[in-house]
């Protein structure tokens, strides 16, 4: 009998002690939320990667994935296979929700990529050659970006009556050296068209630009400033945001250990913001 009664102690103690009784440690009790974001490769997953230590302590989770264009990463976000993404612009998304019908918002805006203007051969403004082909992206939501840009160099008037986030290029109605814009080349392939149309003008997204070696700062024949109302957000369904993992996601995006990331990786060519977007 007294041996019955010792296997039933030992029982019960190793009961409770797999449930985390008694005065042992309970740290194990603490739970990790998992989040899966959508990002761009370059710089978006790279910051989110940088960023993945710091939630890490704020017990989230973060799975990064890449994408190389820009229409999957919001097809994925509503079919639930993302809870957030973080590779489009406050302009594009709301186009995408217009154009689409997407039930999406943004939480805040994380950074800005500012647009530049490339060529192998024209080396500065005042080389620009009349007819000269200027290639951009079939994205319409950059197209009044790009447009304005060309404006703020004198190279085009665009109607006074147009607002410039929409204008595009029928929109122009001065174009002294009569250039040639040519809007029909997806946005990942732009680089391409840099090195093989030696003497265009050809309008790259700084991610892509990144990406195929080229320094904005340095390579680029004219670019945005930082003031450019183009900025990178985190986009959530609108069912998600007051999500609390999503928002500690932007706040840690925001912290002075990402910004300053941000600032000396990248130098110049992409530019934190602080949020309230």
């Amino acid at each position: 009998m007294k041996k019955v009664f010792v296997f039933i102690a030992v029982f019960v103690g190793l009961v409770l002690a797999a449930c985390g009784g008694g005065d042992g440690d309970t740290s194990g009790d603490s739970e990790t939320t998992e989040i899966t974001v959508g990002a761009s490769s370059t710089p978006h997953a790279e910051i989110l990667e940088e960023a993945k230590p710091l939630l890490e302590e704020e017990g989230i989770s973060l799975t990064v994935e890449q994408y190389q264009d820009y229409v999957l990463p919001n097809d994925d976000l509503e079919s639930g296979n993302l809870d957030a993404n973080y590779f489009q612009h406050i302009p594009y998304l709301e186009g995408q929700i217009e154009e689409i019908g997407y039930d999406f918002d943004y939480i805040d805006g994380i950074h800005i990529e500012p647009m530049g203007v490339y060529s192998q051969n024209i080396s500065s403004i005042d080389d620009i050659e009349d007819g000269t082909e200027v290639i951009l992206s079939r994205s319409v939501a950059d197209h009044g970006r790009i447009l304005a840009l060309f404006e703020e160099q004198g190279l085009i008037t665009l109607d006074e009556n147009v607002d410039k986030v929409n204008a595009e290029v029928s929109d122009i109605v001065e174009n002294p050296h009569d250039l040639t814009f040519s809007a029909d080349v997806d946005a990942a392939l732009l680089p391409e068209q840099y090195f093989a149309e030696e003497d265009a003008l050809v309008a790259i997204n700084t991610n892509y630009a990144i990406d195929a070696d080229l320094s904005p700062l340095e390579d680029a024949l004219f670019i945005e400033g930082d003031e450019s109302p183009y900025v990178n957000v985190i986009a959530v369904r609108s069912e998600d945001m007051e999500n609390e993992t999503l928002n500690t996601l932007v706040d840690v995006l925001h912290s002075e250990e990402i910004q300053n990331y941000i600032l000396e990786t990248y130098d110049g060519a992409v530019v934190p913001v602080s949020g309230d977007n």
